[in-house]
């Protein structure tokens, strides 16, 4: 009897716990979610300046200023899409920010810069 009181007031102590957390996990989760979309319109609108700078190379009209500009942009492409790839794997929680803090110990940026901070 004393122990399915114990167990009894355990789970209604989790319970109010996560009742009083949760107002706060759910502001966390929409402003995750709002600095998820605000970098991947940034990325979107940086990708379709890079298409409109091929176009305009494969017409003979771009500076070497752009296409500079349009093969980072390229390059971000490829680091998001191996990113993706590494999301997908087993325990990513646990490999990925491993692999970008090496990635900073070595000097490369694993993040696309629509999704890294102005200070990084």
């Amino acid at each position: 009897m004393f122990r399915l009181k114990c167990l009894e007031n355990f789970y209604l102590n989790l319970l109010l716990f996560f009742a009083s957390k949760k107002k706060g996990m759910l502001t966390r989760i929409r402003r995750s979610l709002l600095l998820l979309k605000e970098g991947l319109a940034r990325e979107s609108i940086e990708t379709k300046e890079m298409f409109t700078i091929y176009r305009r190379y494969s017409r003979g009209i771009a500076t070497k200023e752009e296409m500079k500009i349009a093969n980072n942009q390229f390059r971000e492409i490829v680091t998001s899409l191996g990113l993706g790839v590494l999301l997908v794997l087993p325990f990513a929680p646990l490999t990925l920010p491993i692999i970008v803090k090496l990635g900073k110990r070595f000097g490369i940026n694993i993040i696309p810069s629509g999704f890294r901070n102005d200070d990084e």
